[in-house]
């Protein structure tokens, strides 16, 4: 339906409500020390418009996320406006509220958070200034992280432009929730070389991040292997207007299945000492499960998919991997709620921790 959520009736003064994380670290006291535990199960997302997925698609989703139950919900493409009004300087942990559509929206969303069962979970948010991009991290308040930052700096208050990164640090590891850049097609400064210098700071960020395991999920656009695509002849052929990049050996093809974007991520596994965790569990091809991205049903790229959304995790937690799992299916994106991407889930198994259960800062 159309409108699934109806706006907040005006009846008297009240406070303002707030998802962000730094008015809310009281909610975290009441939870004893017994009570807290680390996050064992995780679900990331990306949405392709959160709003949208609430208005039209909230039931079934909602439907799942009971069913899984995950610790920590990872999304991918908010696409919310951060807060601040025009001209004024941005604060991307909140969501713009400064006109009537605008409040709308955020009621739209709080109502939606604010009800189970996504009640049971804390939010942060990391948005761009404009609807575009944005990265949405949901944790369990019995699962709560000992700090959050949204830059892989580890800089405080600092948001990567676009709002492509949450890291939260646990106690025993880190979870990493990225919207990696897409790669396009041309040689141009926002494409190629946005994708290059990412790649770069990434491997740099996991070689100087090896003094904890890491879970790091989301879209990465990128499939690693020819069996990560659907049809790897039509993608490493796959052209825009006929255009050619300079260096066409290993530039040339579907951004996202390039040869030189596979390589890097190649390398970014081998040196940082990461595991696929898909790919670990599933060894063969999977036509009709094995894809997180489907084109659109209409056109050329019907029936084309790609695996570009992941959970990679620290070699010293793949015999912790107990299940990594693509939860939609067919060409008629079954199980994608309406996105063009698929929910993705993750399961550890308990581990020896000994958390000391430091409070939450953001």
């Amino acid at each position: 339906m159309k409108r699934f959520f109806k706006p907040v009736e005006k009846d008297g003064p009240s406070k303002k409500p707030s998802l962000s994380s730094e008015k809310e670290d009281g909610e975290n006291r009441d939870i004893s020390g017994e009570d807290k535990r680390e996050p064992l199960k995780f679900l990331t997302w990306n949405a392709n418009s959160f709003l949208l997925r609430v208005k039209n698609n909230c039931p079934e989703f909602t439907k799942f996320v009971t069913s899984f139950d995950p610790d920590v919900i990872a999304i991918q493409e908010v696409r919310m406006p951060a807060g601040g009004s025009k001209g004024a300087p941005k604060n991307p942990g909140e969501l713009k509220d400064d006109t009537s559509s605008a409040r709308e929206e955020k009621q739209i969303l709080m109502r939606a958070l604010s009800s189970l069962p996504f009640a049971n979970y804390r939010v942060w948010w990391s948005l761009a200034d404009s609807k575009y991009a944005g990265t949405a991290l949901l944790v369990k308040k019995c699962c709560q992280p000992k700090k959050v930052f949204f830059n892989l700096d580890k800089t405080a208050s600092k948001h990567e432009p676009d709002g492509r990164v949450i890291l939260a640090e646990f106690d025993n590891f880190r979870l990493l929730n990225t919207y990696v850049p897409n790669n396009g097609w041309k040689e141009e400064v926002n494409s190629f070389v946005r994708r290059r210098k990412w790649d770069k700071r990434i491997l740099e960020f996991v070689l100087q991040s090896s003094d904890k395991p890491l879970v790091w999920c989301g879209d990465l656009n990128v499939s690693h292997e020819e069996i990560d695509v659907s049809h790897p002849e039509f993608f490493s052929a796959a052209k825009l207007n006929g255009y050619v990049p300079p260096n066409k050996e290993v530039d040339c093809g579907q951004p996202g299945f390039t040869l030189a974007e596979r390589m890097r991520f190649g390398t970014i596994l081998k040196e940082g000492k990461l595991i696929d965790a898909y790919r670990f569990l599933h060894k063969e091809k999977n036509m009709e499960c094995g894809f997180s991205w489907s084109g659109h049903p209409i056109g050329k790229y019907r029936g084309k998919r790609m695996r570009i959304d992941y959970f990679i995790v620290s070699e010293q937690l793949k015999d912790r991997i107990v299940a990594c799992e693509m939860h939609g299916q067919g060409i008629e994106l079954e199980g994608f709620y309406g996105s063009d991407h698929c929910p993705v889930t993750l399961e550890l198994s308990q581990g020896c921790f000994n958390s000391k259960h430091d409070e939450v800062s953001a």
